[in-house]
């Protein structure tokens, strides 16, 4: 796999486009659209929140029909979610204009929301932008940066990855993503919407199956503020243009399905450093824990937990705090045979506080990226999860969210 430069357009067929229409106000971008010149097969992975904004049900809807698709209308400051049956109308609404003007059908047309809760849709000043949407649509960097743009909501970077696949005889598919995330993440699935396109020819059940195993470690791995959203959605699109054809069982999907995983895995450490309010960049690994479950239970509860993430912000080595941390979580293990190392340094051994340094510690801690490693030694299961330090930014960001 190749990385190159990441725009959602760079596979072959796809244009994409973002424009205003007055939902975040200043001119801001807050419409985007992904669309492929011929219908695409379509998977998607969603929010396990048992509440669902009604454009995502919508989507949801097409996609489990595994019918061909055209595209994804996004839009931001608005999660069209908690408004009852409206809700769901006013995404088929908007979805109706997008498909009038690329004469298609709007159930080829995907909705996705991201915003405020428990208002109505603006709907008519986001029908009113479509032909502007549609007539902006184009294949090149700006283009695809600003659909990206209109996803944005706290978010202070864009997340766009891209990548070319080359297989054994010399064939080439390209893989591209974009999505938005800063605030409400935690599993499963890690707060976002997330697009990404390939001009590989795969089915859809092929195509599910490999973004379901893409999210597993990457986007399920992701926690900023232990809270799980009710819009999010991850879709892939993947329309043949390439004239590669990706087979079960072939070494060319072992192939591509290695690289959305690696383009996931990119996005998903983004989103945690992009944090609300994040100054630090943490993953935490569990090593030799007895079972799977066990090592997951004790990186979320340290990425959840209030005190870790204010102490990594402070630069205080408090490794207490992650040994309190794994001790509630409800993993099984032995507390007297834990190690804890922060930037490889080890600070308990066997359950026991190591002496050190204070000023040697905050040094190791001064850095962007902060890696805590727990190690049970009470078997050989693994899991990491991504996250970020709690600043004050983090509370004034969510304080006034609404205005």
């Amino acid at each position: 796999m190749e990385t190159t430069t990441a725009y959602i357009t760079r596979p072959i067929g796809f244009k994409a486009s973002g424009v205003s229409a007055g939902l975040k106000g200043e001119g801001l971008l807050d419409v985007g659209l992904v669309v492929s010149e011929c219908p695409c097969n379509a998977a998607g992975v969603y929010t396990s929140n048992l509440v669902k904004g009604h454009s995502l049900q919508r989507s949801i809807n097409i996609l489990n029909k595994k019918q061909k698709i055209r595209g994804m209308i996004t839009n931001s400051k608005n999660a069209n979610a908690a408004v009852g049956p409206a809700g769901l109308k006013d995404a088929d609404d908007i979805a109706s204009a997008v498909a009038g003007e690329l004469g298609c059908s709007a159930d080829e047309i995907l909705t996705a929301s991201t915003g405020v809760i428990g208002f109505r849709m603006p709907t008519d000043k986001i029908i009113s932008a479509v032909p502007s949407l549609v007539s902006s649509l184009g294949n090149d960097y700006e283009n695809a940066h600003n659909a990206e743009l209109a996803m944005m909501t706290t978010d202070t970077v864009p997340k766009e990855v891209c990548a070319e696949v080359t297989f054994k005889d010399n064939s080439k598919v390209t893989i591209a993503a974009i999505a938005k995330g800063s605030g409400m993440i935690h599993p499963n699935l890690a707060t976002m919407i997330s697009i990404f396109t390939t001009d590989a020819g795969i089915e859809t059940d092929l195509l599910y199956e490999i973004l379901k195993n893409a999210v597993k470690h990457t986007f399920n791995r992701v926690s900023v503020d232990g809270d799980t959203s009710v819009c999010d959605e991850v879709v892939i699109m993947a329309n043949g243009m390439s004239g590669v054809k990706i087979e079960k069982g072939s070494e060319d999907y072992d192939i591509f399905a290695e690289a959305v995983t690696d383009l996931a895995n990119d996005i998903a450490r983004i989103i945690a450093s992009d944090g609300e309010g994040a100054t630090k960049f943490v993953e935490i690994e569990c090593f030799n824990a007895k079972t799977e479950k066990d090592a997951y239970l004790v990186v979320s509860a340290v990425a959840k937990s209030p005190l870790c993430k204010t102490a990594i912000f402070g630069m205080d080595a408090n490794c207490g705090r992650i040994l309190t941390a794994a001790g509630y979580s409800g993993a099984d293990f032995d507390p007297d045979k834990i190690d804890i190392r922060l930037n490889g340094h080890l600070f308990y051994k066997d359950g026991i506080a190591v002496p050190f340094d204070e000023d040697e510690a905050a040094k190791l801690l001064k850095v962007h990226d902060i890696k805590i490693e727990i190690d049970l030694k009470d078997g050989a299961c693994y899991d990491r999860m991504y996250t970020c330090d709690f600043s004050y930014e983090y509370v004034r960001i969510n304080g006034d969210y609404r205005s």
